[in-house]
């Protein structure tokens, strides 16, 4: 059974996975459907008919509205926001047509991120703390600034990859490699598959992020 704190509003025909936990004052819509095992931090909001997988991260004060969907294992940092019209007018009900946004598996968009609708942001992108991002991302992918521009790449440990002259990378945390193709355009993991679950012994942290600088 999922938790739910006693000030959450969960609505009717709402679909909510067991080991889900619900925080303080959270609004789930009827229609939203919620895999296993998330986490929903304090004044969160899940809107009609929005899809999210299992293990997904929603940190405080972050809505998901109708239209978005978010793969397993995604974390969306605290005060991120998400849309679904680009171009909204009080006078003008878009109901209806709203633009969809898919969050692919693994992908982080960090705190106060700005998710601008009918986009997909690609497996283990991650979005930088305070970015504006408009446009598709690849996996993989580091996207900063406003508006977002790709700095790079990052592991799916969330540590910056340094390809050598044959296009390869090693992750220091968890030393898998990935190696860059298409010209510079996409990157893949050559050890463990994007789909795959990682080993148990490799997720759990045990060494701060700047030690590995």
């Amino acid at each position: 059974m999922p938790s739910v704190h006693p000030t959450a509003i969960i609505d009717e025909g709402a679909s909510i996975g067991e080991g889900t936990k619900i925080w303080h004052f959270s609004h789930i819509s009827a229609g939203a459907k919620i895999g296993q095992d998330c986490v929903f931090g304090q004044n969160t909001m899940v809107a009609n008919d929005v899809v999210i997988g299992t293990n997904v991260k929603v940190q405080n004060n972050v809505a998901i509205y109708t239209g978005t969907e978010i793969e397993d294992d995604v974390f969306l940092g605290p005060s991120c926001v998400l849309t679904n019209v680009t171009n909204p007018r009080s006078q003008i009900v878009r109901r209806g047509i709203y633009e969809p946004t898919l969050i692919r598996r693994g992908a982080t968009v960090g705190a106060n991120a700005t998710i601008v609708c009918g986009i997909t942001i690609g497996r283990y992108a991650f979005i930088a703390a305070g970015a504006v991002v408009a446009k598709d991302i690849p996996d993989y992918a580091f996207v900063v600034g406003v508006p977002g521009r790709q700095r790079g790449w990052m592991s799916r440990h969330g540590h910056l990859l340094h390809f050598d002259d044959k296009g390869c990378a090693v992750c220091p945390e968890s030393k898998f490699e990935y190696v860059v193709e298409n010209e510079g355009t996409t990157t893949r993991c050559l050890t463990l598959d994007e789909e795959v679950a990682l080993p148990e012994a490799l997720s759990k942290g045990a060494v701060a992020y700047d030690d590995f600088k």
